[in-house]
């Protein structure tokens, strides 16, 4: 985990030396693991500390309660979501190209969230608790601002203001309408994500009015 990330999801302690480090990743392997298993509501701290054998006094050591692990999983994810949303567009070469590419990118985040179990049972949990639900728009934000630069980069008569705005609210929705898919039949879920994404393409470099 990173320093930013250890700042983000505010550590009861920070490891320092490589061996505290490990076991903090050592913990939150076993936490998805168990969450893969039985769900985020069943898992249990001491049963946490079996896994990942450990002390139960080195997990109260980084976690003060079950919903801080819960919020480092989800910054761990999301920090590899922003990192491969980077790489995507950093040598996105048009308006078209960038279009292209969210359309892979909402297929890559359903096919990530369908078929992960941990993170399924992670994400969901915006909805719900309110310092995961800041985590998350802290993270659509994050994305947002990848979208937004790649944007200035290739089209800079593209009003900013406006593009600032589109990007932090089409960044939000692909996030929702993806928790949507993922709950729904496969077959519709398919077709709610190509619903949504002709509305990205009709609408996200639209003239504004």
């Amino acid at each position: 985990m990173s320093a930013q990330g250890m700042d983000r999801i505010g550590l009861r302690r920070k490891p320092k030396q490589e061996r505290s480090i490990q076991r903090l990743d050592l913990i939150l392997a076993a936490a998805a693991e168990l969450i893969a298993q039985k769900g985020v509501s069943a898992m249990r701290m001491t049963e946490l500390a079996a896994a990942a054998k450990v002390p139960i006094g080195s997990v109260y050591q980084y976690f003060p309660e079950k919903a801080a692990i819960v919020k480092a999983l989800f910054d761990r994810h999301a920090a590899a979501v922003q990192a491969k949303t980077a790489a995507m567009f950093a040598n996105v070469q048009s308006l078209d190209e960038a279009l292209d590419l969210i359309s892979v990118m909402i297929d890559w985040y359903y096919d990530e969230y369908r078929n992960d179990p941990t993170y399924l049972g992670v994400w969901m949990g915006t909805e719900t608790d309110q310092d995961l639900l800041q985590l998350n728009i802290d993270h659509s934000n994050r994305v947002a601002d990848i979208f937004l630069a790649a944007i200035k980069r290739i089209a800079p008569e593209m009003p900013e203001v406006d593009m600032q705005a589109r990007t932090y609210l089409f960044s939000h929705l692909i996030g929702a309408s993806i928790r949507l898919a993922v709950k729904s039949e496969e077959k519709l879920a398919k077709r709610m994500l190509d619903e949504w994404k002709r509305v990205i393409r009709a609408s996200l470099f639209a003239e504004a009015a």
